[in-house]
């Protein structure tokens, strides 16, 4: 398997070297850059990873990962590492897809266990995907399609740019139709590992799919007390 290539965006220039020797140590290739725009310029499908810092002049992090997704169009895991470990942060940071958080100060042990079993689990469920992508390629109704094999969602054949988790939330809801799923089942399936994420994460993901997926938004319906499903009415 080919070396997972990491790109490490922080303003603090010693962090970023001592990130940089102990992931390349790891045997990661990792690129650094000092700036949100300095990584946007870096930035491609080549990368497999994001360690991104909130805190730096510029545009900041939060920014930085917004513009990776809607800009550069980019699916690419990112874990923020930030100073700021408030709720309304960890949402903030979810909300636009960040796939974990790590506050500061952290060891390099934990930096690099969360890498790995991050690197782990999206190469896993991209591994799964594609194994599903090869019984069923895309569904199609008069005004929804779905293609697995491109990880595709079209409204009116118009393309709706769904971040990773998006896509997996979407899928698990839509592949079983009026089936409720519970947050906890939820939380364990798209967000499987991440054991800081919060219940209130999947809220804010499905207010953004609504939004996103327009009139079929609508048919994600929550279930009182129960959870969430996406309705065939």
């Amino acid at each position: 398997m080919e070396k997972a290539r990491i790109l490490i965006v922080d303003d603090e220039e010693d962090l970023c070297r001592i990130l940089q020797f102990n992931l390349e140590n790891e045997g990661y290739q990792v690129e650094v850059a000092y700036s949100g725009e300095e990584a946007l310029e870096k930035l491609d499908s080549s990368f497999d990873m994001v360690l991104l810092d909130v805190m730096m002049g510029g545009i900041n992090g939060f920014e930085t990962a917004n513009k990776i997704h809607k800009e550069k169009n980019l699916d690419v895991p990112i874990i923020f590492l930030t100073a700021k470990d408030t709720e309304n942060d960890l949402l903030t940071g979810f909300s636009l897809g960040a796939d974990d958080y790590i506050p500061k100060p952290f060891s390099i042990k934990e930096v690099n266990a969360r890498v790995k079993a991050l690197l782990h689990r999206t190469r896993h469920v991209a591994k799964d995907l594609s194994k599903a992508a090869d019984h069923s390629k895309t569904w199609e109704d008069e005004n929804l399609k779905v293609d697995y094999s491109r990880k595709d969602v079209l409204v009116n054949g118009m393309p709706v740019q769904l971040t990773r988790r998006e896509f997996e939330l979407f899928r698990l809801l839509f592949e079983s139709p009026d089936r409720v799923y519970s947050r906890e089942e939820i939380l364990k399936t798209v967000w499987p590992e991440d054991g800081c994420v919060l219940d209130r994460t999947v809220d804010v993901h499905i207010t953004r799919l609504r939004k996103k997926l327009q009139e079929y938004g609508s048919r994600i319906m929550n279930r009182s007390g129960y959870g969430y499903y996406f309705s065939t009415l």
